[in-house]
């Protein structure tokens, strides 16, 4: 079911987040991160009252769950190109910190109270993020660049959900990114929908082991994306910052891929939280390529990129596991403990395997994403430095339609070229 709903919500994801990032070029940024801060928190109070329900809205909240896009449209439009890479790595950070954070505390408050109480505290902080937006988060777009009045229509070019995927077709620099970007987070996606039980059933880890691996990486990369990201894309530049990432990526996913002892996993893990600098680099390289009035289209593809391969990443892990017969399925025991035995199995040993046990390649998917990290890095070797500005074929066709009329359209035309 949780692949299936992941599969549902990445599809939509890949489709609506250009879509939602375009709209939010034209009307502004508060009014589109209200709407997708909403929808993505509204299945909450669900997971109580009904299941069903939370799954389906859970699958149909992939079209506004892309936050990202309009996030980072948001912080391009406050920053300059000198505090834009810090931004971005504070950003990504706080998100990492609130993984980090929000599953230990929620376990603990479940244990000292209820799950009920977990999910009505939070529905609660959902409606406090909700009303923060109302009250405390401006406009971020510039006045010059929204029209008059929200009755002001906008082209079908601007609104068509597809003209985004043109636009990649159309543009080499957009198309090597977004081949670069799928090829980088699918691995990625992969790994965090299975790495943790992968962890405990094959590794042997205990879960207070799990709970200090997730805050130990957590915490790496909270100080990676945010001192590290800025350090070096002020030395090395947003192109080698990105291919350092995918160098690391790469390496860590080969370390889990082949690695037996368990300190091979710490070891990788500090690998994994260097490799946490990609995504908000590559965000930030788009937003300094791309025009202001294209910062949210431009953040949506990057964004809806990522969602396809949430859907994706764990099918495919999942289909190499059972290729390579490692089982990863969670199956109670008397005692409480868990084994990755089938259910009908003779085996009358309820430990989780050991490394003797394993086979030569113990996490075949791992080197599987490693091959495609390393594929993700021959891109970001061919993609320049200094492109031109990013969907700048389109500027054009989007500002003449915002025009009132054909003569401000040419009056936009005469400014521009006199520029």
């Amino acid at each position: 079911m949780n692949g299936l709903v992941q599969g549902i919500k990445g599809i939509l994801s890949f489709f609506s987040a250009p879509f939602i990032g375009a709209l939010s070029d034209v009307w502004g940024r508060k009014s589109f991160l209200l709407v997708t801060v909403f929808f993505t928190c509204m299945p909450i109070p669900l997971m109580r009252i009904s299941p069903w329900w939370y799954f389906a809205l859970i699958s149909i909240s992939g079209i506004f769950s892309v936050t990202f896009s309009v996030v980072f449209a948001y912080v391009a439009d406050v920053t300059d190109e000198k505090e834009r890479s810090a931004a971005y790595g504070l950003v990504s950070a706080t998100f990492a910190a609130s993984l980090v954070t929000s599953p230990a505390i929620g376990a603990w408050l479940e244990q000292r109270y209820s799950e009920t109480f977990v999910i009505a505290l939070a529905t609660a902080v959902a409606l406090l993020d909700v009303v923060f937006i109302l009250v405390a988060v401006p406009e971020s777009l510039p006045e010059k660049l929204r029209p008059a009045a929200w009755e002001s229509t906008i082209s079908w070019e601007q609104a068509d959900p597809f003209s985004s995927l043109r636009k990649v077709s159309h543009d080499r620099t957009i198309l090597l990114l977004c081949f670069m970007v799928f090829l980088s987070y699918l691995p990625e996606a992969g790994q965090y929908s299975c790495f943790f039980v992968y962890l405990r059933l094959v590794k042997g880890f205990s879960k207070e082991s799990i709970a200090y691996f997730i805050a130990m990486v957590g915490t790496l990369s909270c100080i990676a994306q945010t001192a590290l990201l800025e350090v070096m894309i002020k030395s090395l530049g947003h192109k080698h910052t990105i291919m350092v990432g995918l160098v690391f990526q790469m390496l860590q996913l080969a370390w889990y891929g082949v690695g037996a002892a368990t300190w091979m996993m710490w070891a990788a893990a500090c690998l994994a939280a260097v490799s946490s600098i990609t995504y908000p680099g590559i965000s930030s390289f788009v937003s300094t390529h791309a025009n202001a009035d294209q910062q949210g289209v431009m953040q949506g593809i990057i964004t809806g990129i990522r969602g396809l391969c949430n859907g994706l990443g764990p099918a495919v892990f999942g289909i190499i596991f059972y290729l390579f017969n490692v089982n990863l399925n969670i199956n109670p025991t008397p005692d409480g403990s868990v084994s990755s035995s089938p259910p009908n199995s003779n085996s009358t040993s309820n430990s989780v395997p050991t490394i003797e046990k394993l086979p030569i390649i113990p996490g075949p998917p791992f080197l599987f994403g490693a091959v495609l990290v390393i594929l993700a890095l021959l891109m970001a070797m061919i993609i320049p430095s200094s492109p031109s500005i990013l969907g700048s074929r389109s500027r054009v066709t989007s500002q003449s339609s915002r025009a009132d009329s054909p003569t401000q359209a040419s009056q936009q035309l005469l400014v521009e070229s006199d520029g």
